[in-house]
């Protein structure tokens, strides 16, 4: 375990969601947290969440799709905080629509932000943390990094390509000896303000995929994977879980109930909002939206599959010990 108290980590997308809710974990932690987002509202109340929580956040404005920008934020952070120790990828912005039905240039912004700005972050860090040969990226991932569903074809594509390009770069790394970590967090749907302000083209309004948990679930998940980075991939979610054995069992069937129940269950009964985006511009500029979303009486706020994930190894030997007792006790009763 690597305690981060006093240790300064980085959160892009920190100003709300699952950033918001992870800069207050790390908060909690005593972490010294640099927060990198668009909006001031929100980066503003993040930084006052984690001095409230007990730590020490400093604010940097940086469009993570743009790689100047993040760069010159991580030269500041480490001019003004220190070494930086952990960096941590949760920014993203997406569109809700059919492939049909999005634009070229919104397809491309989608991916410039939420695949290139984990590229960029990662690139950042590494340059930083190799001469030290020291430190941890946490990539925040999703259960459609190996399980596209309808009307999320951009979000989709880019977790399948932040995951294809975290295992590349881990080989490397193992090639090169290199003592940092990369780990991949793979999250479930998540109760979070992405459902007001992402760009949305449907009739009515966007919905996680039930079951739906709070950011909090992911936050600790997240800051348990900076804490414990070894592993290389951590499930958050019986939801996820069961989606990436039933993607490796039976694609062809998951393809098919999708294409069923994958679009009605992604909308409300509600019109869609009107008016608010974050793809080009931030939608907490003047207005901070924190990390709930307006699902909290769907949401699950614990998830026991998270606790087992994390302490496999001991769930398994303590497995193995049970089924050896048992087998003496059927021996002893023969």
């Amino acid at each position: 375990m690597a305690p981060l108290r006093g240790r300064v980590v980085v959160v892009t997308g920190a100003s709300g969601g699952v950033g918001r809710a992870v800069v207050r974990e790390l908060g909690a932690r005593g972490a010294r947290v640099a927060l990198i987002a668009r909006g001031t509202a929100g980066l503003g109340a993040a930084a006052v969440d984690v001095g409230t929580a007990g730590g020490d956040a400093k604010v940097y404005e940086a469009d993570v799709a743009d790689y100047e920008q993040v760069r010159a934020a991580a030269e500041r952070i480490e001019a003004e905080m220190g070494p930086i120790s952990v960096w941590i990828n949760t920014a993203f912005s997406s569109v809700f629509a059919k492939f049909s039905d999005i634009s070229a240039d919104e397809y491309a912004r989608t991916t410039s932000v939420t695949y290139l700005g984990y590229v960029w972050g990662t690139k950042v860090a590494l340059d930083l943390m190799t001469p030290r040969n020291a430190g941890t990226i946490v990539q925040t991932g999703s259960a459609l990094s190996q399980r596209g569903i309808p009307l999320q074809s951009a979000y989709c594509g880019a977790k399948h390509a932040i995951k294809g390009f975290t295992e590349s770069l881990r080989t490397e790394l193992l090639a090169d000896g290199s003592n940092i970590d990369v780990t991949l967090v793979q999250l479930p749907a998540v109760n979070t303000p992405q459902f007001e302000w992402v760009l949305s083209k449907l009739r009515r309004h966007p919905q996680p995929v039930p079951p739906i948990y709070q950011p909090e679930v992911a936050a600790r998940a997240i800051v348990y994977a900076a804490e414990h980075p070894g592993r290389k991939e951590y499930w958050v979610g019986a939801s996820t879980a069961a989606t990436l054995v039933a993607q490796r069992i039976a694609p062809a069937l998951v393809d098919r109930y999708l294409a069923r129940t994958g679009i009605d269950s992604q909308q409300t009964d509600d019109k869609r909002p009107s008016g608010v985006s974050n793809l080009w511009e931030p939608a907490d500029e003047d207005k901070d939206y924190g990390a709930h979303g307006t699902f909290d009486r769907r949401s699950h706020s614990h998830s026991p599959q998270v606790w087992l994930s994390q302490h496999r190894r001991a769930v398994l030997l303590a497995a193995a010990g049970a089924a050896a007792t048992l087998t003496a006790a059927r021996r002893l009763t023969r």
